[in-house]
């Protein structure tokens, strides 16, 4: 029995919906790990050292597990994002973009947990590079392992991109179902972007208060995926009435 077109599009719009739920749950849970804790940590090990939080092998080490963790939850939330959108566009051709941006992130992300791994493996050699200062991280990951470092920053690159495709399909579904929270959570995953660039732009100009705007990446990287989770459990009850 086929179904009729407006059954067809309610159903893909369901199934979209679901998927940006699903999406929101794991990037929530991978912003936390990989995001917030290590955050956490460096804020710790910067302005209360002592004891663990002091930056030593043992600290770098669970840094990076959690990094690989959270990678892991942030991939698959990458992922269903990417359904999500896959099924809109049946409905919604404006879809596709921000669909092919999220598998460009996703691979992104694979080489972000590459990267994290070489870490594991050389963390007392970083060390003795950084001398205790956690910006010089990056160069030193060149000179311990310059694969290691090349796949961080065309990791972040096109995982950047990828955040870029969930920003545009959520965009693209606030405005569909007239969700406001799924808004906020587009404009919210917008600021993380910028935020997270921050760094690199800092590397070029002079960005005042830097240091100040980096500590509002873990705020946006919780707020971001909550709204989406919120905004779309409310399209759910919408579209499927009990």
């Amino acid at each position: 029995m086929t179904m009729s077109p407006s059954i067809q599009v309610r159903v893909m719009d369901e199934k979209g919906v679901g998927r940006i739920r699903i999406a929101a749950a794991f990037g929530f849970a991978g912003a936390f790990i990989a995001v917030v804790v290590p955050i956490l940590f460096l804020l710790l090990v910067t302005d209360f050292p002592g004891g663990f939080f002091t930056l030593n092998p043992l600290l770098v080490d669970l840094t990076s597990i959690l990094v690989i963790l959270g990678a892991v939850f942030l991939l698959l939330s990458l992922f269903f994002y990417r359904r999500s959108f896959a099924a809109l566009r049946k409905v919604d051709g404006k879809f596709v973009a921000a669909s092919v941006l999220c598998i460009i992130g996703s691979i992104g992300f694979l080489l972000i947990l590459v990267t994290a791994a070489l870490v594991v493996g050389e963390s007392s050699s970083l060390l003795n590079c950084a001398h205790g200062q956690p910006t010089k991280a990056l160069s030193c990951l060149g000179s311990v392992a310059p694969f290691g470092a090349a796949t961080a920053a065309v990791g972040f690159l096109l995982g950047w991109l990828g955040g870029l495709g969930i920003v545009l399909g959520l965009f693209l579904a606030g405005s569909r179902f007239r969700a406001g929270a799924i808004t906020v959570a587009a404009v919210a995953y917008a600021l993380l972007l910028i935020v997270l660039a921050l760094p690199f732009v800092g590397l070029l100009v002079t960005v005042p208060g830097i240091a100040l705007l980096i500590i509002a990446a873990p705020i946006l990287g919780l707020v971001a995926p909550a709204a989406a989770l919120v905004g779309s459990r409310r399209i759910h009850h919408v579209l499927s009435p009990r």
